[in-house]
């Protein structure tokens, strides 16, 4: 990864906002820490931050825990050694929280909130008041509570401040050569359930099983599995509804997810939106 040849992949918006974004990092105290969730958006913060300061100077902090799936992982560990920075694992503590888990519509505000202590936690061992995270300006247009939250914390979001959107960070993903630059958004397991809906272990299990059951019969892309009870209402990527087009492979998929305890499986014909409905 070279600054001039990521440039030279950049159209003249987007590099002005590279350029910006580079210089916000230079602008930092150093060390900076990265709130990493191995997404697009968090791959590109921490990339940049390596390039500005110099992977020393970088520590990419990502939390498990049974809100995430397990493939968010797996990619956060694959950027971070390509990217050759430190990088710290920690469990966050959600669901031992009763007011994420009675799961009300600002329930990504205590998430965070949550989030925010353990990354204070880390920042404090390595010597560091600079926490950044993967916020864009686009997720500025929408409903979020959780940037309250790290806003409260003193958490930055270097993107968003760049005025860098969802589109044009994938744009500088791909001049970065960074393999997830197309990889499709993923949220945590905890939004597929209705706000009011009692958040459990049990039902993030189901749900990041029968998600993974999806991928494999249809080779789908973008998958939510929403939990309705005993509904399993599937939302994939609008251009991704027609793989559902086959009666074996919807035989099959009402077969697998039965055995997860669903009673009935539904295909939602809308497609994939953010939020459970």
């Amino acid at each position: 990864m070279n600054f001039v040849d990521v440039l030279r992949e950049l159209n003249g918006g987007v590099r002005e906002k590279f350029l910006g974004l580079f210089n916000w990092f230079k602008s930092v105290e150093r060390p900076v820490l990265v709130a990493f969730s191995g997404g697009v958006d968090s791959s590109v913060v921490l990339a940049v931050a390596s390039l500005a300061l110099g992977r020393d100077s970088v520590i990419a902090v990502t939390a498990t825990s049974p809100i995430h799936h397990e493939e968010d992982l797996l990619w956060a560990k694959r950027i971070a050694e390509i990217l050759a920075v430190r990088h710290v694992i920690i469990e966050s503590r959600e669901l031992e929280d009763t007011n994420f888990i009675s799961n009300p519509p600002n329930r990504c505000y205590f998430c965070k909130k949550d989030l925010a202590e353990e990354l204070s936690k880390v920042a404090r061992e390595f010597g560091t008041k600079t926490i950044v995270d993967g916020t864009n300006a686009s997720d500025l247009n929408s409903y979020r509570p959780g940037l309250l939250a790290f806003a409260e914390a003193g958490v930055r979001s270097p993107l968003a401040d760049a005025g860098i959107t969802k589109d044009e960070v994938r744009e500088i993903a791909k001049a970065l050569k960074l393999p997830n630059w197309d990889r499709p958004p993923m949220s945590c397991l905890a939004t597929r359930i209705p706000h009011g809906e009692r958040i459990t272990i049990e039902k993030l299990e189901r749900i990041a099983e029968a998600e993974k059951v999806v991928k494999i019969l249809t080779g789908a892309r973008l998958v939510r599995v929403r939990d309705h009870g005993y509904i399993a209402r599937i939302e994939v990527g609008k251009d991704e509804r027609k793989r559902f087009f086959n009666e074996n492979i919807m035989d099959k998929l009402a077969e697998e997810l039965q055995k997860l305890g669903y009673k009935y499986v539904t295909l939602d014909l809308y497609g994939y939106r953010s939020e459970p409905r």
